[in-house]
C-alpha cells in the first residue's frame, strides 16, 4: 500500500493535474446538462451510459499518461494495422445513426464510433510523419514532402467519407492535419495552393458529389426559409437551438425548467444541441463557463506542447488542440446557427461514450508529454 501511495503522489506530482481538473469540471458540468436533457425521455440510460464512459475516460487518461508517445509512435504499423481494422468493421458491421450516417458500430446495445478512435491514432501517425520529413534532407515544404503529406490525409478522409458518409467528422481530420502542418512549419504557400485548388473544386463538388439534402443542410443557416424538394424543413433544428439560447437570456429559465429542454422541440438535445439546453436554462452565464472552461483545455494542451521540448509532442498536442477547437466552434456555431447543423458533439459535455472516452485518452497522452517532460527536468537538475 506505501508503495502505491508512493506511486499515486509522485504522478499526482509530475502529471498534469490542472489539466485532469478542467476535463473533470467539463465533465460533471456535462451529466448535470445531460440529466436535464434527458429527463424528458424518462430513462436512466443516458446517465448510466455517460457515467461509465466517464469512469473508463478517468482509467484512460491515467494509463495513456504513462506511455510514451515516442515507443508508441515507431510501431506506427500497429497503428496502420489498427486503423485499417476499425475502417473494415466499420464497412462490415457500421449501421446507421438517427441522421442517416453509416458512423456506427454497435454490439449488445453498446454502440461505438469508429471516427473517434481513428482521431488519437491518426494525430499520432501523422506526427511521426511530419517530424521525420523535418529530419529528411528533404524538408517539410518540398513537393515530395507536401504530396505524402497529401496522400496520408485523403487516403483517410476518402476511405472514411465513402464508408460512413458522416462528412461531419471527417471535416475534423482536415482540421487537425491543417493545425499539425501549420504547427510543423509547413510554409504558408502551400495553405494558399490548397485553398485555390478547393476553391476550383468546389463547384465540382458541390454539383457532382452533394445531394440536393446536403447542399441545403450547408445553406440551412444563412437561409432562414429554406424548405427541402422533400417537404422537410431543414431550417427547424437550428431555429429552435437559437430560440431556446435566445429565450435563457442572461440567467436562464432554471435548471429543469426550460420549454425546450424539457419538452420535445429541441432536437438531438443532450447531443448536438447541449449548449442549447446549457443557455435555455443556466442563461448566458453558464454559456460563456463553457467556453472559458474549454478554452482552458485547449490553451493548456498547447501551452504543455509547447514546453514539452520534443517537436513530436508539439505536434501531437496542436493535433488535440486543433481536434478540440475545431469540435467547439461547429457545435456551439451549430448551436447559434452561423454554421451547417453536421452531427459533431461539444468536447467533454455533449453526450456520448466513444467521444468522451476519446476526449479523455487524448487529454492523457497529453499529461504524459507534461510528465516526461518534468522527469527530463528533474533528471537535469540531478
Amino acid at each position: 500500500m506505501k508503495r502505491v501511495g508512493k506511486l499515486a503522489g509522485s504522478y499526482l506530482r509530475m502529471g498534469d493535474t490542472l489539466l485532469l481538473f478542467l476535463c473533470l469540471a467539463a465533465s460533471v458540468f456535462g451529466l448535470v446538462l445531460i440529466y436535464s436533457a434527458t429527463r424528458s425521455y424518462e430513462t436512466g440510460r443516458y446517465m448510466l451510459v455517460q457515467g461509465l464512459a466517464l469512469g473508463l475516460g478517468l482509467v484512460l487518461f491515467i494509463v495513456f499518461s504513462l506511455i510514451d508517445t515516442d515507443v508508441l509512435t515507431e510501431r506506427w504499423y500497429l497503428l496502420v494495422a489498427f486503423n485499417l481494422a476499425l475502417l473494415a468493421a466499420l464497412r462490415i458491421f457500421g449501421v446507421e445513426g438517427e441522421t442517416g450516417n453509416r458512423s456506427w458500430i454497435r454490439f449488445a446495445g453498446i454502440g461505438i464510433q469508429p471516427s473517434e478512435l481513428l482521431k488519437i491514432t491518426f494525430i499520432l501517425l501523422l506526427s511521426r510523419q511530419i517530424s521525420r520529413l523535418q529530419e529528411s534532407r528533404k524538408g517539410l515544404s518540398g513537393v515530395f514532402s507536401v504530396m505524402t503529406l497529401a496522400l496520408h490525409f485523403l487516403f483517410l478522409f476518402g476511405v472514411y467519407v465513402v464508408i460512413s458518409a458522416d462528412a461531419g467528422n471527417a471535416l475534423v481530420f482536415l482540421f487537425i492535419f491543417a493545425a499539425m502542418c501549420f504547427a510543423g512549419g509547413l510554409n504558408v504557400i502551400w495553405f494558399l495552393v490548397a485553398l485555390a485548388l478547393a476553391a476550383l473544386a468546389t463547384p465540382l463538388l458541390w454539383t457532382r458529389f452533394l445531394s440536393e439534402y446536403q447542399r441545403n443542410r450547408i445553406l440551412a443557416p444563412y437561409f432562414p426559409d429554406l424548405v427541402d424538394p422533400t417537404g422537410l424543413d431543414i431550417t427547424w433544428q437550428p431555429r429552435q437551438s437559437r430560440i431556446a439560447l435566445a429565450s435563457g437570456g442572461l440567467t436562464g429559465q432554471g435548471y429543469l425548467n426550460g420549454e425546450r429542454a424539457q419538452g420535445e422541440l429541441l432536437p438531438f438535445k443532450h447531443t448536438d444541441f447541449i449548449f442549447s439546453v446549457a443557455g435555455e436554462e443556466l442563461g448566458l452565464i453558464c454559456c460563456v463557463a463553457i467556453m472559458l472552461l474549454l478554452t482552458a483545455i485547449i490553451l493548456r494542451v498547447l501551452f504543455t506542447g509547447l514546453r514539452s521540448g520534443s517537436h513530436r509532442d508539439m505536434l501531437i498536442c496542436a493535433g488535440f488542440a486543433g481536434m478540440l477547437t475545431f469540435q467547439a466552434f461547429e457545435n456551439i456555431g451549430m448551436c447559434l446557427m452561423v454554421t451547417p447543423v453536421v452531427g459533431i458533439t461539444l468536447p467533454f459535455f455533449s453526450y456520448g461514450g466513444s467521444s468522451l472516452v476519446t476526449c479523455f485518452a487524448a487529454m492523457g497522452i497529453v499529461s504524459g508529454v507534461r510528465l516526461r517532460q518534468k522527469g527530463r527536468e528533474d533528471s537535469q537538475r540531478i
